[in-house]
Formats: structure tokens, C-alpha cells, sequence
């Protein structure tokens, strides 16, 4: 069982409501999405595991159980090429749950004419492996997302 905690402060709005089929449509798999704080931040690890995938807007910590989960800070900012992002670790580093792996500005993506919504997915997985999923709310930094059985 995997616990995945929020790598951001925001609303939780479920994938739902992410303005991307993709993700909306859940085609990258289940999960929740964050609406963040509009404030410099750092997008943490939202499980303890090895850092597998490292993009300046997006990352994957795959945990013990095998277990990947994706972090897209915002919808389209890859098109930023890296613009704002800036990486605190570095792809094959075993982060812990909490720790910072890229620092961002979700103002200032927003200002770049992006949406700075932010879908954490459990990669792999079908929508009734997870529970508990958190999609409506605010959340803190840490706070639980869902569970992944």
C-alpha cells in the first residue's frame, strides 16, 4: 500500500477538472490534481522512492512497491522549456517524501498563458486501486491524495 501526499499547498480538483483530455480523461492513469497556491514554491516527492523520470515540468518517483507516480507542475509547460523550473535533484537520486525536486513559480506560469494545475497520477494503475482520493479541498504541503493499494 502506498500513501501519495501532495506535493503542493492548493485545491485539490480532482483530474476531472484538469483542462488537458489527457489527464482529464484519465489516459495517464487515476490520481487527483492540485490547483496551486499562486506563490514561488517547491514541488516535494509525493512518495519516498528513486526519481526515474526528471523534467523541468514534470517528474517520477517509482517507490518500493513499484509504484510510479507523476508530478506535471502545470498543463502545456513543457512548451516553457524549462523557463521558471529550476531541478533540485537529479534523475536516479532516491528522494524521501517531502524532500524538494524542482522549485517553480505557478504565477508565473499562469502569466506565460499556461494553466498552472497540477495532476498527481498513479502511473499504471486502475481507478479502483486507489482510495481515499482527495479531490475536492484545500490541501497543505504533505497532506494525503490518495491511497494506492
Amino acid at each position: 500500500m502506498t500513501t501519495v501526499t501532495s506535493p503542493l499547498a492548493g485545491r485539490a480538483i480532482g483530474l476531472a477538472a484538469v483542462p488537458d483530455p489527457v489527464f482529464s480523461g484519465a489516459m495517464v492513469g487515476p490520481g487527483t490534481a492540485i490547483d496551486p497556491v499562486r506563490e514561488p514554491s517547491e514541488a516535494i516527492a509525493p512518495v519516498t522512492g528513486v526519481v526515474v523520470s526528471l523534467h523541468p515540468h514534470a517528474f517520477v518517483v517509482v517507490d518500493d512497491e513499484g509504484h510510479g507516480v507523476l508530478t506535471h507542475l502545470g498543463i502545456d509547460t513543457v512548451q516553457l522549456n524549462g523557463e521558471g523550473f529550476e531541478l533540485l535533484v537529479n534523475k536516479g537520486d532516491t528522494v524521501q517524501r517531502g524532500q524538494a525536486v524542482v522549485r517553480w513559480n505557478p504565477a508565473a506560469v499562469e502569466a506565460a498563458g499556461k494553466s498552472p494545475v497540477c495532476p498527481v497520477v498513479a502511473l499504471e494503475a486502475t481507478a479502483d486501486s486507489l482510495t481515499d482520493v482527495n479531490a475536492d479541498g484545500d490541501v497543505k504541503t504533505g497532506d494525503t491524495l490518495f491511497v494506492w493499494q
